[in-house]
């Protein structure tokens, strides 16, 4: 005859079950955290190349009449220094960044045109060129 103790009592069986459960579940939840923050950082990814871009072509551009061979926090002081680093924490143009600017037609440190691109995690790579010829 059993005691009540193990009548009260989970089987192996149902222990199992709950502990697969329990690590399916952990495992949907990381896998949608990790691609919330992929989105994330490609998100971040295209506002900081938007915000260069509209500087170098709304502020830079007007007052030079020609693009710099490369940007920073003291070429485009109208820009919240933060954006030109990436997700990682590497600045652009760092040969490990995410973020690159690269000057076209330079003489003389002006030059007539660049592109600026990102890479993404989620997405194809995020590209801006200069508008003005």
């Amino acid at each position: 005859m059993k005691s009540k103790l193990f009548e009260k009592g989970f089987t192996v069986v149902e222990l199992l079950i709950i502990l697969v459960l329990l690590i399916g579940g952990a495992t949907l939840f990381y896998t949608q955290k990790s691609q919330l923050d992929a989105a994330q950082h490609d998100e971040r990814r295209k506002i900081a190349i938007n915000a260069m871009y509209y500087n170098l072509e709304e502020v830079y551009y007007q007052k030079h009449s020609a693009y710099p061979p490369s940007i920073d926090s003291k070429v485009l002081r109208a820009m919240d220094p933060t954006l030109f680093i990436d997700p990682s924490g590497i600045r652009i143009n760092d040969p490990a960044s995410t973020y690159r600017y690269q000057g076209s037609g330079c003489s003389e440190g002006q030059c007539t045109g660049y592109t600026l691109r990102a890479d993404l995690e989620k997405e194809a790579d995020y590209i801006k060129t200069n508008r003005n010829k």
